[in-house]
């Protein structure tokens, strides 16, 4: 397993530069000069460049343990998806739930990055990441626990397996849509960027600058990757297709979903907070049980 373990900071990192410049492209169908596939590679150099601002009084100790933490989710939830058919960096029994409790978690490293400035824009979108968090964690529960009935196991490797015959996007054609919902606000793009959205002059990144502003975005990429690989493993497939390896259909489904997710984000309106809840809530999260209970009857 010690080669694949390796092998995580470089799919985090492609990912993140993947992530990075689909970010680039969907503006350029609108018909924005394209910057092409160095631009944030340059974008990355100039914030590492530029000097760090600073506030009255931060939390010196939560502004670098925010991105670092955001980041280390992404690498643990990455780090149980298999990379080849029965084959994962850390083969856990419990996959799903450990990319759960990474869910969770991500909620408070966003709210210590709104925390950590001592200002009021970022405290006021580390609040309205909180309020809309829950009420999308628990449709992301019922989706994946869905995803895992086919299998009789919360392990992703045996999901895997069990779509060698039908993907679950076919099996359970709501779950990916619903799943998406749960992408956009990990990662703070689209309708669900209430922690980073410009109404509130950036959110908790409003105070940031340079090398700190760097890491961040990193983090937030890192984390469009590992979500990404997570829905093509609960719905596609995963590593299973004909011809290539498996890490390579694991690769194309996983840019196929970052690219939808990107795609969503830049084209989606975006409305305020509180609008938000009520589809989330009387919406988003009956359907989710409602799409659970078929999985059940079905697998029954």
């Amino acid at each position: 397993m010690t080669p694949l373990v390796l092998a995580l900071p470089v799919a985090l990192l492609a990912g993140a530069w993947l992530g990075a410049w689909l970010d680039r492209l969907v503006p350029v169908l609108w018909g924005r000069p394209a910057q092409g596939p160095f631009g944030p590679l340059r974008d990355g150099a100039a914030l590492l460049a530029r000097p760090t601002a600073t506030t009255e009084a931060p939390d010196r100790l939560t502004r670098w343990l925010a991105p670092g933490t955001y980041l280390a989710l992404a690498a643990v939830g990455l780090s149980v998806i298999p990379m080849a058919p029965g084959l994962a960096p850390l083969d856990s029994s419990v996959g799903i739930v450990v990319w759960g409790a990474c869910e969770a978690l991500t909620v408070i490293a966003v709210f210590l990055h709104g925390w950590s400035p001592n200002a009021p824009f970022p405290l006021i979108g580390a609040y309205r990441y909180v309020a809309i968090g829950l009420p999308v964690m628990l449709p992301s529960m019922f989706v994946l626990i869905a995803a895992a009935l086919p299998a009789e196991s919360l392990s992703l490797v045996q999901v895997v397996e069990a779509q060698r015959e039908v993907w679950n996007v076919l099996r359970q054609p709501m779950g990916l849509p619903l799943f998406l919902l749960v992408g956009l606000t990990l990662t703070l793009r689209g309708p669900f960027d209430f922690a980073d959205g410009a109404d509130i002059a950036g959110g908790t990144s409003g105070q940031e600058s340079g090398p700190g502003r760097a890491l961040w975005q990193l983090a937030r990429l890192t984390m469009l990757t590992a979500f990404s690989a997570m829905a093509a493993t609960a719905f596609l497939g995963g590593p299973l297709g004909p011809g290539l390896p498996g890490p390579a259909w694991l690769a194309l489904k996983t840019a196929a979903v970052m690219a939808v997710t990107v795609g969503l984000g830049h084209t989606v309106a975006r409305t305020t907070p509180s609008q938000m809840l009520h589809p989330l809530w009387v919406g988003a999260l009956p359907l989710s049980f409602l799409h659970l209970a078929l999985a059940g009857w079905v697998a029954l």
